[in-house]
């Protein structure tokens, strides 16, 4: 929170006078100081999250995708396809631009619903404009951009986004992303002595918020052969959660 200042007490003339001021302006920073705090706390509760899924949720910064914010993302349609299916399957529309490679069915296994996807493997220069256009119509996008955009243009975008509350999830970095989410440590299975397929991978997914502190990183199956994503390391997700329902009054709440 932004440090509130405060103004030198006033000289009235006498112990008593400055005393009575001392109090009432002791009342004024306190209520305004109230005020602040509650302003603060109605604009965090009306930040929603994007219903995220369950392996992925304590990496984030608020516990999952929020509305209206932008993510950067390493190049990896494993993680893109992990990102988009709790949206999907809680009825959001997706849409992805740019990512010719993006297959249908491996989307589907880790339960996008492909009724509900819209894509655009090859916008070409208009990237940005069609990303735009999307933003408006759908609750998540993803994109992997063309040719460098202008910052006016990059700001006019986030406008657009938080107006519309669509999430916008970009390939490679992007300014004021709230988070960088990438994936690394990867190790596929499945293969025997000479023959067999490759059916499940373990990955390393990071996160890097804005807002500074620690990376979160945490052990998934992606793809799992039965579950399509799973978390390897549960128990560190369940003690994230705990921990962020005991700093939360409110989730408290919610969950009690």
């Amino acid at each position: 929170m932004p440090a509130l200042a405060l103004s030198p007490a006033v000289d009235l003339g006498g112990a008593g006078a400055r005393d009575g001021q001392s109090h009432i302006q002791s009342v004024e920073t306190v209520q305004a100081l109230q005020a602040r705090i509650d302003a603060l706390q109605r604009t965090r509760l009306d930040s929603r999250l994007m219903p995220t899924h369950e392996a992925l949720a304590d990496l984030l910064p608020d516990g999952g995708l929020r509305e209206g914010a932008t993510y950067a993302l390493s190049p990896s349609s494993a993680l893109v396809m992990a990102l988009l299916a709790g949206p999907s399957q809680a009825g959001s529309w997706c849409g992805v631009i740019g990512m010719p490679e993006f297959g249908v069915e491996a989307a589907e296994s880790v339960g996008i619903d492909l009724d509900r996807l819209v894509l655009v493997p090859h916008p070409g220069d208009a990237w940005l404009t069609v990303t735009a256009s999307i933003a408006d119509a759908l609750g998540i996008v993803v994109v992997r951009p063309g040719r460098a955009a202008s910052d006016g243009a990059i700001a006019k975008l986030a406008g657009r986004l938080r107006e519309r509350g669509s999430t916008l999830l970009v390939l490679g970095p992007w300014p004021q992303a709230e988070a960088m989410i990438s994936l690394t440590e990867s190790r596929w299975s499945g293969l025997g002595d000479g023959h067999g397929y490759l059916s499940e991978r373990e990955v390393t997914v990071t996160v890097s918020s804005k807002r500074g502190g620690r990376p979160r990183s945490g052990r998934l199956m992606m793809p799992d052969a039965e579950l399509g994503i799973r978390r390897l390391d549960r128990g560190v997700a369940a003690d994230r959660a705990r921990e962020r329902w005991q700093g939360s009054p409110e989730l408290a709440r919610q969950v009690g």
